[in-house]
């Protein structure tokens, strides 16, 4: 039972006026809350909502707190009793799990417990010999109330065998169940009178979404590029038949850029240029021709037929698929006709293309949100999505959000969500901080990241912390695509197929999700315009002729790391990462476990895609839960070695830069041998 004291009585404020409280009690510095309350936390299914507080009142009162939770959509509320953190520290705690998709409201309530004072009062009038006689009179009233406002509910008899116990008796021992039995305490957390109680201001919310929000591996390919015949245009059925391919390398989600039909106004030719010849397909962001726009596919990629052949096949291998969603338009797009008062205009009359002086994108028309028909247009972004839905997606990564309204995706995702919230959005915006912590604040499931560009020791371990270990963690989750068609790093155009390897591994075991656009990544692909991070003959502007079965491929490996982050929980989460001491700045180490700490794995990478590099890595042994003699077992090679001590050497090649460590504790049986879980 939950209730709230209604009874105000009467007090005076600081000028002297009478006012009206409700609890001498505090609450204050509830975490997690994102913004005073106005932006909601998050979480998937499965993980729990730790909740913490300071809770106190003048003088020596004890207390009791609980945590209310309920889903939004409901109206009875569920409570978890908070407990103490520690004499002296005024802090609770308490957490709760959601069991269901969509929006969870929490709470907290707290009050001066009445019958934990008689209690502790009681006892030490006991433990000093002094007569309890008035204490008796105050603990069967206490229960006398309890046991009245709990008539005919589970629990009446219990609290009546209490109010028996105390009886009409003169004296009682410390040991008495009255003061010792954590059931009694339970009984009067549910029934006993609470006075005047404080309730937390605010009523705090939590997103639940499916897990594929917290934990995937996605894959990024253009299906034009993956006929079996060279240089011909591919389709959907050829992704289809060619998915197993992406199957066995471990990826569960396949991440198709925008797949509707291209404008041919002003197309893009190969590597950007301005000028495009018959034959070149233009880029997939160009979005809309005459045979139709957001609600349609490219005609050579196939038809609706064709993608649901795609996602029936994606579901038979555990794969889901994910589409690109540009809110923009090529000059060709129907809207442009239709609805032009949903665009720019010049003074002239005259559509506005888009520009990021002094560039120029004259194949796109960027969308006015803020026009006078806004809400019409806000309203068909939505039902593009929900088009989306229907052909069974539900997981969409989001072209460029950071150039649109917060407001609209705050409004779209709400709106969604509101009908399928198993749904999944990922923002592509590599913007300022503070810009992309907004848009996950609106709504955005994942987003992508800096990890990209961080590669040092100092520069890995620095941002991290700030993603894993601040307020950023409850509401930011990270996606760390190694490249993107946008993006072909520096670190990759110049360290061969070792800084590969290095940076899927980074990826993969930093980050609960994480991504790679192939099969430029795993064939090594290395080859960038001059001066700068984009790839040459990108694939944006052309069809390209992957040879899959190249030498160069470092699928296994993927492969093997899917692998891994699939078999252990400990890589399913990003809150339990944690740095460890290693004596080179060329190595780096951490570790991560599972939230209930069964699983625990250490990585350790050699950041030097050049040279061998050793160092010895020293592990904070209590503190982990390990006993000085323990095993490692390497996962990438299944390798095993036997340690003994805190600290060990450890060397890394670059063709092999990584060790993938579970540490499995020493178990010994009587009259049997030892062995290792």
């Amino acid at each position: 039972m939950v209730e709230s004291s209604s009874r105000h009585r009467a007090g005076i404020d600081a000028s002297g006026e009478s006012t009206a409280f409700d609890s001498r009690v505090v609450i204050e510095h509830v975490q997690p809350e994102i913004d005073a309350g106005k932006f909601p936390i998050k979480r998937v299914l499965g993980e729990r909502v730790v909740v913490t507080a300071n809770v106190h009142t003048d003088g020596h009162n004890a207390l009791r707190a609980v945590l209310l939770y309920k889903p939004s959509h409901g109206s009875q509320w569920q409570m978890v009793e908070m407990r103490s953190a520690g004499a002296g520290l005024d802090l609770y705690h308490a957490e709760f799990e959601p069991d269901a998709l969509g929006t969870y409201e929490y709470t907290l309530q707290a009050w001066v417990d009445n019958f934990g004072n008689w209690r502790r009062d009681t006892t030490r009038k006991i433990a000093a010999g002094q007569d309890i006689g008035v204490e008796i009179c105050e603990g069967r009233a206490l229960l006398e109330q309890a046991a009245a406002r709990a008539a005919g509910a589970t629990g009446t008899s219990e609290l009546k065998h209490y109010l028996n116990m105390i009886g009409d008796s003169p004296s009682l021992s410390q040991s008495s169940p009255l003061f010792t039995d954590q059931r009694l305490s339970e009984l009067m957390l549910e029934f006993a009178e609470r006075g005047r109680v404080r309730r937390y201001e605010r009523t705090l919310k939590v997103t639940v979404e499916p897990q594929e929000a917290l934990f995937s591996s996605w894959y990024e390919l253009f299906p034009r590029s993956w006929s079996p015949i060279a240089y011909k245009h591919g389709t959907l059925s050829d992704v289809t038949a060619r998915l197993k391919y992406v199957a066995d390398m471990g990826f569960d989600v396949v991440y198709l850029p925008p797949i509707h039909p291209i404008g041919t106004t002003k197309r893009k030719g190969p590597n950007n240029s301005l000028e495009s010849e018959p034959g070149d397909p233009g880029s997939p962001w160009a979005i809309g021709s005459q045979e139709g726009g957001h609600k349609s596919i490219h005609p050579e990629l196939g038809t609706f037929e064709d993608f649901a052949a795609l996602v029936d096949a994606a579901k038979r291998l555990g794969i889901k698929l994910a589409l690109d969603i540009a809110f923009q338009c090529s000059p060709d797009h129907p809207y442009v006709s239709e609805h032009p008062e949903w665009f720019y205009h010049r003074p002239d009359g005259s559509i506005k293309y888009a520009e990021n002086p002094p560039k120029k994108y004259e194949d796109i028309y960027p969308l006015n949100f803020e026009s006078e028909s806004w809400q019409q247009l806000w309203d068909e972004l939505c039902d593009v999505i929900f088009f989306w839905i229907e052909k069974g997606v539900h997981i969409f990564r989001i072209d460029n959000p950071h150039t649109k309204p917060y407001p609209f995706w705050q409004y779209l995702i709400a709106k969604v969500k509101s009908r399928h919230p198993e749904t999944v959005f990922l923002s592509e915006a590599f913007a300022r901080p503070r810009i992309m912590e907004q848009l996950a604040k609106c709504g955005f499931s994942q987003s992508y990241t800096y990890f990209t560009w961080r590669t040092s020791k100092w520069e890995i371990t620095n941002y991290l912390h700030e993603l894993t270990q601040t307020q950023v963690v409850e509401f930011l989750r990270p996606n760390f695509f190694a490249n993107t068609p946008d993006i072909l790093p520096e670190n990759l155009q110049y360290g061969g197929p070792s800084s590969f390897l290095i940076r899927a591994t980074l990826a993969a075991t930093l980050s609960a999700a994480w991504g790679i656009y192939g099969p430029a990544f795993e064939l090594c692909v290395n080859q960038a315009v001059p001066g700068t991070e984009e790839y040459l003959d990108s694939e944006k502007y052309e069809i390209k002729n992957w040879e899959f079965n190249d030498q160069r491929t470092i699928a296994p490996y993927l492969g093997r790391l899917n692998q891994i982050r699939k078999s252990h929980p400990a890589l399913h989460n990003n809150r339990t990462l944690r740095f460890l001491e290693i004596n080179s700045d060329e190595l780096i180490a951490y570790c991560k476990t599972d939230p209930r700490g069964t699983d625990l794995l250490i990585t350790v990478v050699n950041l030097d895609p050049y040279n061998v590099q050793s160092g010895y890595l020293t592990l904070p042994l209590e503190e982990l839960g390990i006993d000085a003699d323990f095993q490692v077992h390497d996962l990438i090679t299944d390798r095993r070695y036997n340690w003994s001590s805190p600290t060990n050497f450890v060397q890394l090649p670059p063709n092999a830069p990584a060790y993938i460590f579970k540490v499995r504790k020493r178990v010994r049986r009587e009259f049997d041998f030892d062995y290792f879980v």
